[in-house]
């Protein structure tokens, strides 16, 4: 399932790209590239990073090098069909979140381990990412020592309030309606990236009902959920309008046995950049946090 390891440095590459990497291919063919940052300390927790919808790994690697100052190890992948994943998006078979988490995640998770042998493994999820990694790790107990998610709530109209009850309700829905129609969202309102068919049903489908019933699972996503006990380290941002803090709050409220700690970001924070995308531009400070409550099991006031 994991190709061999390379640390060749190619002077012509980015400095993301130079990075040591694993080849990982599912049992579809489906292949991605897992790279790596080791800390000093082998058995350091390692840190999975991974993206929001429509994002690339590659964005998120200030995170990653300010996760690894903190003396963690850290590794990255695209979702399906993004960044460096194979096929590309438009050349991929439709999928939706069943075969992220079922497919995609057993093997990233398993090529991380084989890194890293004996290493807790946490997971890192921004958005979309955070949503996976929370199914993931509460359908496969025993594979992750925690969860952190940033940006990450549920998408259930009701959750985003009275007043965007009708915003949230006509785009979701028009998303999820267009992406049956064509077989993938090309790109437009509210999600200007365009994205495979199968991931905006799925998502259209929890947005109406706020259950996780991906297409062509046979698991209960909601009552694992309900049971997970894992430690999780949920993060809000004061001006994320795409996640925001009501949202966030019954995404919480979804996992009732889970060690559940909370950190808000506000202006009273370290963090300059709280909306959805642009806290990364704070990594340093969203990484000193992270790491704290990874190794104390405390997290930032």
């Amino acid at each position: 399932m994991t190709g061999d390891t390379t640390t060749a440095i190619p002077e012509s590459r980015s400095e993301f790209t130079t990075l040591e990497s694993s080849r990982v291919e599912t049992a579809d063919r489906v292949c991605f590239t897992v790279r790596f940052l080791p800390a000093q300390r082998p058995d350091a927790p390692v840190v999975l990073i991974l993206p929001a919808m429509a994002m690339k790994a590659k964005n998120y690697y200030p995170l990653a090098k300010a996760l690894h100052a903190q003396g963690l190890s850290v590794a990255t992948c695209d979702l399906r069909a993004h960044g460096e994943a194979i096929p590309k998006l438009g050349e991929h078979t439709d999928f939706g979140y069943r075969e992220m988490i079922e497919t995609d995640l057993p093997a990233i998770v398993t090529a991380v381990g084989e890194r890293f042998p004996g290493a807790p493994i946490h997971l890192f999820g921004h958005s979309l990412g955070g949503q996976l990694a929370l199914l993931f790790s509460a359908a496969e107990p025993g594979r992750i020592a925690g969860v952190t998610i940033i940006g990450t709530g549920t998408v259930f109209w009701w959750a985003f309030g009275p007043r965007r009850w009708w915003e949230a309700l006509s785009q979701i829905q028009w998303i999820g309606l267009v992406s049956r129609v064509k077989g993938h969202w090309p790109g437009g309102a509210l999600i200007p990236a365009p994205m495979p068919g199968g991931v905006m049903i799925d998502w259209s489908l929890h947005s109406l009902t706020s259950y996780y019933r991906p297409s062509g699972t046979s698991r209960r996503y909601n009552s694992l959920l309900a049971a997970m006990r894992l430690p999780v380290l949920v993060i809000s941002l004061s001006e994320d309008v795409l996640g925001p803090k009501s949202n966030v709050d019954f995404l919480v409220s979804r996992m009732p046995a889970a060690q559940v700690s909370r950190w808000h970001i506000d202006e009273n924070s370290a963090v300059a950049n709280r909306d959805h995308f642009r806290w990364v531009q704070d990594a340093p400070a969203i990484a000193a946090g992270v790491a704290d409550w990874i190794t104390t099991g405390t997290a930032p006031a």
